[in-house]
């Protein structure tokens, strides 16, 4: 298939398009590669932006993958600063806002998302949000004239942006709708966890809230919520989640669902395959069709994409992963590997979630669905390992009582 394959566009210049384009140069591909990114920046890496580079350890250009000369190697047609506006399947074409096109014999779909925004309210100067390496630079230059910032969602980049406030000395107050923040996701036990460090760091927490408006003409001045009260702050950072980069494929014949819905393969239509944040690729370690916004999915799906598209020996045995992600806030790197839901039962294995330092594992019925971690490293890359071979609980118990943990 490699042979006849001697077009292949990849739309968004993403993790999951640059590690897919990689991955096709190294299993010897070496026709045609067009990459098109709608920011004007190369490829970059995400996760420092909430970390190194707000709390100014980072430059911005660290966190570009390749330096500029860096993509010799990979022969590509570079298209960055231009959007991708629609998809013509028959035709295989995507049209380009710049009024250009690309055709493909092979299309790779790497478009990520885009932050929510809070509904009805209209932006302005110190309303900002925290998705693009623009955004975290915008962002950096306020802290370093604000004195109190609010933080509006309290998820894991709403944390990391306020421990990186915290670091530069600037007032916070974080406002969450839930209860317990993450708790869908880590537990209650752990939420409170969180809740109480960034307490003990000096943030202002205040769940169970909206922000019902925001206040200040030429620029913010602060919010209101939900209970009434008001909120004074230089900046406000919105943090209420993502939405898949999708609109410019309506109507193109593809099947979308809260993402572009794929088989195991990545493929959504004929020659047509997506990866990354806009992707919902079965896989079958979930037995669904998830959407996950992580570091290490858009990373192996782009290469499982690539290799699928070239015909690879294992083709349609299908993507199978655990999902893996991680948090650095304060002194404590939090690590979690799976899938929990809120009713799940988690089991403290190792440490203690009052000092902040801990293993714990999952249980749904009678699996073992997932692992976190509080500045314990190594009990991750074990646990990693056995939740990939999608244990019974007796057997993770029965692992933990012949570690010792």
């Amino acid at each position: 298939m490699a042979q006849a394959v001697r077009r292949v566009t990849i739309i968004g210049a993403s993790l999951a398009g640059l590690r897919a384009a990689e991955t096709l140069r190294s299993r010897g591909y070496d026709g045609a590669l067009t990459l098109v990114g709608d920011e004007r920046h190369r490829p970059y890496d995400r996760p420092p932006l909430s970390k190194q580079v707000l709390d100014g350890t980072w430059t911005p250009e660290q966190t570009f993958f390749r330096q500029k000369d860096g993509y010799d190697p990979l022969a590509l047609d570079l298209r960055l600063g231009v959007r991708a506006t629609s998809l013509d399947l028959r035709a295989k074409r995507v049209t380009l806002a710049d009024g250009g096109w690309t055709d493909y014999d092979r299309l790779i779909i790497a478009t990520g998302a885009r932050v929510r925004t809070l509904p009805g309210i209209v932006g302005r100067p110190g309303l900002l949000v925290l998705r693009t390496l623009d955004d975290a630079v915008v962002l950096r230059g306020e802290l370093e004239r604000a004195r109190r910032v609010a933080i509006v969602g309290m998820g894991f980049i709403g944390l990391e942006v306020a421990s990186a406030c915290r670091s530069r000395s600037v007032d916070v107050v974080a406002v969450e709708l839930l209860p317990v923040p993450l708790a869908p996701i880590v537990g209650p036990a752990v939420g409170e966890m969180l809740v109480a460090m960034h307490a003990d760091h000096g943030v202002d927490v205040r769940t169970g809230v909206t922000v019902t408006d925001i206040y200040g003409e030429s620029r913010v001045a602060g919010i209101v919520l939900s209970d009434g009260s008001r909120v004074d702050a230089d900046v406000v950072v919105v943090g209420i989640g993502v939405v898949p980069n999708t609109d410019w494929l309506e109507g193109s014949g593809l099947t979308l669902d809260n993402g572009i819905v794929c088989d195991g393969a990545g493929e959504a239509a004929p020659d047509v395959y997506a990866a990354g944040d806009v992707a919902r690729m079965a896989n079958a370690w979930h037995g669904d069709f998830p959407r996950i916004e992580h570091w290490t999915n858009a990373v192996e799906q782009g290469v499982h994409v690539a290799e699928q598209l070239l015909g690879a020996p294992d083709r349609g045995t299908g993507f199978s992963s655990v999902p893996y992600f991680w948090s650095d806030q304060y002194d404590r790197k939090i690590q979690f590997i799976g899938r929990a839901r809120p009713h799940d039962e988690m089991l403290v294995v190792d440490g203690s979630v009052a000092e902040r330092r801990l293993t714990a594992l999952y249980r749904r019925g009678d699996r073992l669905v997932a692992c976190l971690t509080v500045n314990q490293p190594r009990a991750l890359i074990k646990y990693r390992k056995l939740l990939a071979s999608n244990p019974s609980w007796d057997t993770a118990v029965a692992d933990v009582t012949r570690s010792g943990h």
